[in-house]
């Protein structure tokens, strides 16, 4: 299992992004993520093929009220990269959040997930249930390998496994466009090359990519595959829920759109929140509409209170 890190001076001079990076060790990987604020935790889990940056938008809205915790997950951001694509496995991410959050000692936790955020961070609460207070869930799914994937995602897995380079900054950029691929919606083509740069950071070469190229070959496409239990078991907690919860999906995302119907109807609790959808937003609100999206979580928090 090799490992390699990124340089820091990639990271130099983010727009955006002025946070002091902060480090712990789980099996012998460095873990990177941001904390910024004091009071009640709000854990944000990013998804592929982004990483903490992310949620620069919304961390000074939540921060100025409370603890915000934002990691990367390994192979992605400021956290150490494996080299192979046979040590990214689900149960290693699964297993990474555990720890983090044991090693920080977090609890009372409003997680907020998207992408695979979700499907990691979904099941990861089923497993610690203790730690969390509330739920945010936004564009992600729990796919069990029972149906067949979107359309959408298929092409993107495809492009993940056969493409030479990931040009994730370009990625990230591309998908604001309507589910029909008809022409962009919200944010666009307003990113700018500082913007994609950042996203980029994290990736100065192919072999830094594994972790990126890995994520969507293991959404599972039919139940025997390794996360298909795994995800069924965080269904199945889910229907158990009885804390707050709130999904809050995009109404231009191809792959997860329709979402926050199926987390309304399984969560006893979902549906007691108001039924927002935000507006002008592809795949990746927090980049579109952060400071929307931070503004719904903190009025969530507020009615919702410990």
């Amino acid at each position: 299992m090799a490992i390699i890190r990124t340089p820091d001076e990639r990271f130099s001079n983010l727009p955006g992004f002025p946070y002091q990076p902060r480090y712990v060790e789980i099996n012998g990987a460095r873990v990177h993520y941001v904390e910024e604020g004091v009071g009640e935790t709000v854990l944000c889990l990013h998804g592929e093929p982004s990483w903490s940056y992310l949620y620069r938008k919304m961390i000074p809205a939540l921060a100025a009220r409370r603890r915000v915790v934002a990691p990367d997950f390994i192979g992605f951001g400021r956290s150490d990269k494996y080299t192979e694509l046979s040590d990214y496995t689900y149960r290693m991410h699964r297993d990474t959040i555990v720890n983090f959050i044991e090693k920080l000692d977090l609890r009372d936790i409003t997680i907020v997930v998207q992408d695979w955020g979700g499907l990691v961070g979904l099941r990861v609460v089923s497993l610690i249930p203790d730690r969390f207070a509330r739920l945010v869930i936004m564009n992600t799914g729990l796919p069990t390998g029972d149906g067949p994937l979107p359309p959408a995602f298929l092409a993107w897995r495809d492009f993940a496994r056969n493409s030479p380079v990931l040009p994730v900054g370009q990625i990230v950029r591309g998908s604001f466009v309507k589910a029909d691929g008809d022409q962009p919606v919200g944010c666009g083509d307003c990113l700018s090359p500082e913007v994609i740069a950042a996203y980029d950071a994290p990736f100065p070469g192919p072999e830094y990519q594994a972790g990126a190229r890995a994520f969507p070959l293991l959404v599972p496409e039919k139940p025997t595959d390794e996360a298909a239990p795994e995800l069924k078991a965080a269904q199945a907690f889910l229907m158990t829920w009885q804390k707050p919860a709130f999904a809050l999906f995009s109404d231009g995302d191809a792959i997860t759109r329709g979402g926050d119907l199926y987390f309304r109807a399984i969560i006893p609790t979902a549906k007691a929140q108001p039924h927002i959808v935000i507006k002008g937003a592809g795949h990746f609100l927090q980049e579109e509409k952060g400071e929307e999206v931070a503004g719904h979580i903190n009025d969530f928090i507020d009615r919702t209170p410990l």
